[in-house]
């Protein structure tokens, strides 16, 4: 089944690998009650990568989590070590991934509908998407915030390559926070985060029972940003 990628843990079993237009995360939700932890589904595609991951963790759904992180870290890994020597590579809230300060991919986290925080989730599924190229005839300077794999100097690196090593990455993170904890997840997606890591005075760290970010500021306010789809999310959300 994993005809057209690089070699696998066997972890990863089964692998689905869908047409241009297929949709990963989605797909991989679908199969997640049957197929189960480890089940990869990939799309095939010229302009973009998109693959998505199916866990089954043993811990509540709030500290669970912290498998979004492991995914956003997994996937910046993933591109500093495919990418050209000078290339910069960081993250953005939630999980925006930036290649050279330009928005070029994202990851997402969905859980079982209806799952309570404090419950052990029978699934989750955490996705990943890359821009590769930009249509052809776009005008790249129209939206300067905005980049492309190409754009920045990724020759030769496609969607098989992409998934095969954010796949790698991502377990590696996993089986850290197994041996280290959750901290060591927090210090590494931390290390590659731009909101507030220039700002004097602020303290940077994520909830272990939730993932949401918390800046602790000079004087001791705090200010916290709840992930997506998350109680604290939907708090924040109506409060505003």
């Amino acid at each position: 089944m994993q005809t057209g990628l690089p070699d696998l843990p066997s972890l990863f079993d089964p692998v689905f690998a869908l047409r241009e237009g297929g949709d990963a995360f989605a797909r991989a939700i679908e199969l997640a009650p049957a197929r189960g932890a480890g089940t990869l589904v990939w799309v095939r595609a010229y302009a973009r990568a998109e693959a998505a991951v199916v866990l089954e963790p043993e811990m509540p759904l709030g500290p669970a989590r912290l498998a979004f992180h492991a995914a956003a870290t997994a996937l910046a890994d993933t591109l500093a070590s495919l990418g050209p020597p000078e290339v910069a590579v960081a993250l953005k809230l939630p999980g925006t991934v930036l290649v050279n300060l330009g928005e070029c991919g994202a990851v997402r986290l969905a859980a079982p509908p209806g799952a309570a925080e404090d419950a052990v989730p029978d699934w989750l599924v955490v996705g990943m998407e890359l821009r590769l190229a930009f249509p052809i005839g776009y005008e790249t300077g129209r939206t300067p915030d905005l980049t492309s794999l190409e754009e920045e100097g990724f020759e030769g690196v496609g969607p098989a390559e992409l998934t095969a090593g954010w796949a790698r990455h991502l377990m590696a993170g996993l089986d850290e926070w197994q041996a280290r904890g959750p901290r060591r997840v927090a210090e590494r997606y931390l290390a590659r985060l731009l909101d507030g890591a220039d700002t004097p005075g602020l303290r940077r760290g994520i909830d272990p029972d939730t993932g949401a970010l918390v800046f602790d500021r000079a004087g001791g306010a705090r200010e916290r940003r709840p992930l997506p789809g998350t109680p604290d999310a939907a708090s924040a959300a109506v409060a505003a």
